[in-house]
């Protein structure tokens, strides 16, 4: 009883070791296949035209706040609505830009852009007291990827 006992304790041993150094060498792999679904680009949307900028604004699918909406302006032009699961692309002039979104608060998100490039941008909705708050945070390709398969353009 006592020898098996012993055995069991060995192998138990051995083989936890053994199943950790497995896990760690299915890391890396799976980091690389991230980052080359990123590096393969995006079906959604087309490279941005050399002389001009563009942004895509994108909201994440989901059921709390989905039937609220809100409109993105830069000064009084209306660029776009985002909805839940929602997204749209503005082809804007090279330089400083300020954007901006109402409801029961007003949030602002400055960003200067470059020529050529395509910036992201993450439409969200905080709690409020009467209605949801928007918010306009700055993004990266890989989350617009990762949530993509949720996400329609908008009208």
């Amino acid at each position: 009883m006592r020898s098996k006992l012993s055995r069991s304790i060995l192998l138990s041993l051995l083989v936890v070791p053994a199943f950790a150094f497995a896990q760690e060498a299915v890391a890396p792999a799976t980091t690389a296949t991230a980052t080359e679904a990123v590096a393969i680009g995006n079906k959604l949307v087309a490279a941005a035209p050399q002389d001009k900028a563009q942004i895509v604004f994108f909201r994440e699918s989901k059921f709390v706040g989905g039937a609220i909406g809100f409109k993105v302006r830069e000064g009084d032009a209306e660029l776009g609505k985002l909805r839940s699961g929602k997204y749209f692309v503005a082809t804007v002039e090279p330089g400083k830009h300020e954007y901006n979104v109402h409801g029961e608060t007003k949030d602002v998100l400055s960003i200067e852009v470059e020529a050529g490039e395509t910036y992201y941008v993450l439409g969200s909705l905080g709690m409020g007291i009467v209605a949801g708050r928007p918010n306009l945070s700055p993004s990266d390709e890989a989350t617009f990827l990762s949530m993509s398969a949720k996400l329609k353009l908008a009208n």
